[in-house]
């Protein structure tokens, strides 16, 4: 197994650093390459990192991998075909996503396969689990499920469009998650609507959710929302933005989106604090909040770049190619995050300058886990 890891250098072509907007120089941090390791297809998966340190994502040649803190392979599970979803992984190590076979699929912490739950299309959101372990997620079919920790319907509920969007739950239970019917829902635990929130677009973004005050989402029709858990509307922002690219929370309720080429800073009053331009191609992925007050995001020139909250550059590292997954990060302060190193397409593992920040919602999925779950807190 340890000849799949390689041991690589920080490079950043000279024609990059010769574009204006990512012409960074010499930031005050320099990354360390961990490990990379060789997976074989690109990966839209956000992984998730467990208690013991082990990193789970999916790829999509319609695997889900498993990685030792070290960087060796721990194991690897055949889905039927393509894995966009990010995994989450419950209290007792069980690990939960879904697939472009239709189905959701719960493996075990040693690889072996649980039960798997067949819907009527894909299932590329990525899942939430509750408290008391039910697995919310949402399909292609225009459905959104709730199953028993055994894999067991519990009930259902229809939208009027195919859901993209993750789910995420709050303290008290609700569930709240978008679908291409340009509807924001907000369910109760037994699957009773509590209220719904209509925008102008498709609502591909996972909902941030900021403790007991309100969550934060985007939608395709160009703005940035925040809507207060009783279902009304604090504030909304004209963006423009259309990408999928979900909010994350930092400190003082700021929110961290982004927006189209850009990466925006939005105070928690609504308001355009600053934009970070990211090269061009459109931001997917989510920013990643550290505990020293920084952030990280992936731009579309695949330069996962490091900065301030007032935007200033600290550091970067150059993939040559990625999909559009969020960064995550571990416990001791490794970035993790799919790329191209050297030609191989891998898992790349960057120590970084400091763990998962404690703020309500610091990165997407909402904490190590993924389980999209703000009773979970930020690092568990």
């Amino acid at each position: 197994m340890r000849s799949m890891i390689r041991k690589t250098k920080r490079l950043v072509p000279a024609w990059l650093m010769l574009l204006p907007v990512l012409a960074f120089g010499s930031g005050p941090y320099t990354l360390t390459n961990e490990w990379t390791l060789g997976i074989g297809s690109i990966s839209d998966s956000s992984p998730a990192v467990g208690p013991d340190g082990a990193i789970f994502f999916g790829t999509w040649d319609g695997h889900l991998w498993a990685v030792n803190p070290d960087g060796s392979r721990k194991w690897v599970f055949s889905a039927g075909r393509e894995v966009k979803s990010s995994p989450a992984i419950g209290r007792d190590g069980t690990v939960y996503f879904g697939s472009r076979d239709w189905k959701l699929y719960a493996v075990a912490a040693d690889g072996k396969e649980r039960w798997e739950f067949k819907t009527g299309g894909w299932v590329d959101c990525s899942p939430a689990l509750a408290i008391d372990g039910t697995i919310y997620f949402g399909s292609w079919d225009k459905k959104f499920y709730a199953l028993s920790p055994d894999g067991v319907e519990r009930w259902t509920f229809p939208t009027g469009g195919p859901i993209m969007s993750s789910p995420s739950v709050g303290t008290d239970g609700t569930i709240f998650f978008g679908s291409d019917d340009a509807k924001l829902y907000a369910l109760r635990p037994d699957g009773g609507k509590k209220w719904d929130f209509t925008t102008g677009g498709d609502i591909l973004s996972s909902p941030a959710i900021n403790g007991e005050h309100c969550l934060y989402f985007t939608s395709v029709d160009g703005y940035l929302y925040a809507v207060n858990l009783d279902g009304t509307l604090l504030w909304k922002l004209r963006t423009g933005g259309i990408t999928e690219s979900s909010p994350v929370i930092g400190p003082h309720g700021s929110v961290y989106v982004g927006v189209n080429d850009d990466l925006w800073k939005v105070s928690s009053e609504g308001k355009k604090v600053w934009e970070r331009p990211g090269g061009g191609g459109g931001i997917e992925g989510s920013a990643l909040m550290l505990k020293d007050g920084s952030l990280c995001f992936i731009s579309p020139y695949a330069l996962l770049i490091g900065i301030d909250s007032s935007r200033n550059y600290l550091w970067d590292f150059y993939l040559y190619g990625y999909g559009h997954a969020s960064p995550a990060v571990g416990p001791l302060g490794t970035v993790y995050l799919p790329g191209w190193v050297s030609g191989v397409i891998s898992m790349v593992a960057l120590r970084g300058p400091a763990t998962l920040a404690a703020t309500p919602w610091p990165k997407f999925r909402g904490n190590f886990r993924n389980t999209g779950n703000a009773a979970d807190g930020p690092r568990e």
